[in-house]
């Protein structure tokens, strides 16, 4: 009988051992890390494999951290790291990482690739991509092979008493950027720097009675940014070889909100303000330009613009030194210069506003008298919170791309300010009518127009494409 009991327990042992295998075998498949993805790039599908980070990276909603990275491209790989190795740096650092392999598909290179970065990042931004539904739609990022990413790198403190909102908010956050670069680069590499179009502000919980993180680092928010423009300029810039970084916009605020002291609410709805803006521009460069020299990138930076982003980009292209701008913010001594210019519809001269009223810039024609006073009495300080007003003598080369149907004020102010550059002779080129309103150029033709404009003033290295 004990020799039964002891075979009978050992018996079951075995089968508990077998089913809980079995459990495990069929758990595993329902979470399988692998699958296909319907690639626009290739016209078929291609494998993912999706790993998680041991330590994951969530953000204040509680969804992860990703990066989607591409490898096996038809391009030459700068960073000399191993994917393998890039991978698990990656990893180490909290991200999600999902791998698409190309398989060197003739198709994986410039421009067909920028079709997949549109389609990943719309897929992300509608919750649903390589079957997760929990990619971070604020930090989420396409990298290619070879290269990694210095997430919220500092540029600039804000000052809180500029905006003056939430009025809760009294001491500054920091502006972040984000720079995606080549790791260990066989060569260097220039870089393109957007500032966002997507608002980052400070936010107070009336529920939670404070301060929360809630709409902190927001430059990446996907359905005001990448996704919502179907914007693929930046990430596909590595095809070209080129790095890139995304900056917060330097209105660390609502953008519909903002208000000067003691003044009216929302004074500020739909602009920014100098110097602040500026300040924050400059220091921006400023602190792009120091990481780039230590992560072995080129010297070489350009400013890529779109929207209230054009906005902002375009005060980095001025040669006027102002104490109050040049003398604020990181790394001071550091040039701010840019080397190129890609703009955008922005506003670049607030004095032109009224020339025809009621063209889209109704907010501004509003709004403007409230913090700067009367126009014709106050003619110097409204040109003082342009860009125009930044350029005196010279400028880097600059593109300027629109679209004729887009609000009549945004082509206003690009021939002003294309103008005034001409006048300087400053080189200057136009990309037009590429799509339809306010849109960002996402045709291979159109894309081929801005890459090869930064290639030329930039000075890329050649890679195989």
């Amino acid at each position: 009988m004990k020799y039964r009991s002891t075979l009978f327990t050992k018996q079951l042992f075995q089968k508990i051992i077998f089913s809980l295998f079995l459990f495990l075998l069929i758990f595993s498949k329902s979470i399988a890390a692998t699958g296909k993805w319907k690639s626009q790039t290739t016209g078929n599908t291609i494998t993912y494999k999706t790993t998680e980070s041991k330590n994951p990276l969530k953000d204040y909603s509680g969804n992860y951290v990703t990066v989607v990275y591409l490898k096996n491209l038809s391009i030459k790989k700068i960073g000399r790291f191993s994917n393998k190795k890039n991978v698990n740096w990656l990893l180490s650092q909290g991200y999600r990482v999902i791998e698409l392999n190309y398989k060197k598909d003739t198709n994986a290179k410039a421009l067909k690739i920028n079709e997949d970065i549109i389609a990943i990042n719309d897929s992300i931004a509608s919750g649903n991509f390589c079957g997760l539904k929990n990619c971070s739609l604020s930090k989420s990022y396409v990298l290619f092979e070879g290269y990694r990413i210095a997430r919220n790198v500092s540029y600039f403190i804000d000052n809180p008493k500029i905006y003056n909102t939430p009025e809760q908010y009294t001491v500054g956050d920091s502006l972040h950027m984000d720079i995606v670069y080549p790791a260990n680069p066989k060569v260097k590499v220039p870089t393109i720097l957007s500032f966002s179009y997507s608002n980052s502000y400070a936010f107070f919980d009336d529920k939670k009675g404070m301060l929360t993180d809630a709409f902190k680092d927001q430059r990446l928010y996907l359905p005001y940014s990448f996704a919502g423009f179907n914007d693929s300029v930046l990430e596909g810039a590595p095809a070209h070889g080129m790095a890139w970084a995304i900056a917060d916009h330097p209105k660390y605020c609502q953008w519909g909100k903002g208000k000067p002291e003691n003044g009216p609410n929302d004074a500020y709805k739909s602009f920014e303000t100098n110097p602040d803006a500026a300040q924050k521009v400059k220091s921006a460069i400023r602190t792009l330009r120091f990481f780039a020299n230590k992560m072995k990138l080129s010297n070489r930076i350009g400013i890529f613009g779109f929207s209230r982003g054009s906005t902002a980009g375009s005060m980095a292209i001025g040669d006027k030194k102002i104490d109050e701008i040049e003398n604020a913010g990181f790394h001071i001594g550091v040039s701010a210069d840019v080397q190129a210019a890609a703009l955008g519809p922005g506003v670049f001269d607030y004095t032109l506003i009224y020339n025809t009223l009621d063209d889209g810039d109704k907010n501004l024609e509003q709004r403007c008298p409230w913090v700067w006073g009367n126009l014709e009495e106050n003619r110097s300080l409204w040109e003082s919170m342009g860009s125009s007003f930044l350029v005196e003598k010279s400028a880097p080369p600059t593109l300027f791309f629109y679209n004729t149907d887009d609000d009549h004020y945004y082509t206003d102010q690009i021939k002003h300010f294309k103008n005034k550059l001409d006048s300087l002779a400053v080189p200057t080129s136009t990309l037009i009518n590429y799509g339809k309103g306010h849109a960002i150029p996402q045709t291979a033709s159109s894309l081929k127009t801005l890459y090869d404009f930064f290639e030329n003033h930039l000075k890329t290295p050649q890679i195989n494409r």
